[in-house]
């Protein structure tokens, strides 16, 4: 399961912060029915390591299950054994993304500058997670994009709607993660079901433009 084919199937990967080993199997199963192929499951979660297990044993043949805001070399081995294949983290660390790399996981580090980006991929990332978009707008990442290796998947997170994919895309953007615009603990499964929709029908809408 190779992290840029996913992406070019269905670019929406749902970022989970927050839930929990009792809601996983629910919010998944909606995921997954509206088409999602990546879901993350945040290391600040209760109990991440559970849910990213309980997901790997349930649907680690249909989508890519990813570890978010890794932050040490211990969590990511601890992600690793709980069953995670990605490792998404926040920031650019060299060591932590040869560290995925040598464990045989995909990698996307957080970056924000050129020389983020150029450091992340020196070492070996599969994607760069531009994070937090709220303050990287379209423009930047076009200017960034032109120094960059047209194959690197960019992959815009941070304040992400339904209404900024279009933007985004046209930008240079391959791929986006979905935080608060689709997943809240307070949400009802209904609205998580309805914001998935939207989201899925707002990327139907982009390629029928494009």
């Amino acid at each position: 399961m190779n992290l840029t084919t996913l992406i070019q199937q269905v670019p929406l990967i749902a970022v989970l912060r927050g839930v929990t080993p009792e809601q996983i199997i629910e919010v998944a199963n909606i995921i997954i029915a509206a088409g999602f192929v990546c879901i993350e499951v945040t290391l600040n979660s209760p109990e991440p390591f559970v849910s990213i297990n309980v997901l790997q044993q349930q649907f680690g043949q249909q989508v890519l299950i990813g570890a978010g805001t890794v932050l040490h070399p211990q969590q990511l081995l601890q992600a690793k054994k709980a069953g995670a294949r990605m490792i998404v983290m926040p920031h650019c660390d060299p060591s932590l993304i040869r560290l995925a790399k040598k464990e045989s996981l995909m990698c996307m580090p957080g970056v924000m500058t050129p020389s983020e980006a150029l450091s992340a991929i020196a070492a070996g990332a599969d994607a760069l997670k531009l994070f937090p978009c709220e303050i990287i707008t379209p423009h930047a990442i076009s200017a960034m994009k032109a120094i960059l290796p047209q194959d690197m998947p960019l992959i815009a997170v941070g304040g992400i709607t339904p209404e900024k994919l279009l933007p985004y895309y046209q930008a240079g953007c391959a791929g986006f993660g979905l935080g608060s615009a689709l997943f809240k603990t307070t949400f009802s499964l209904t609205q998580i079901e309805q914001n998935a929709q939207a989201f899925k029908t707002s990327w139907s809408n982009v390629l029928k433009s494009t």
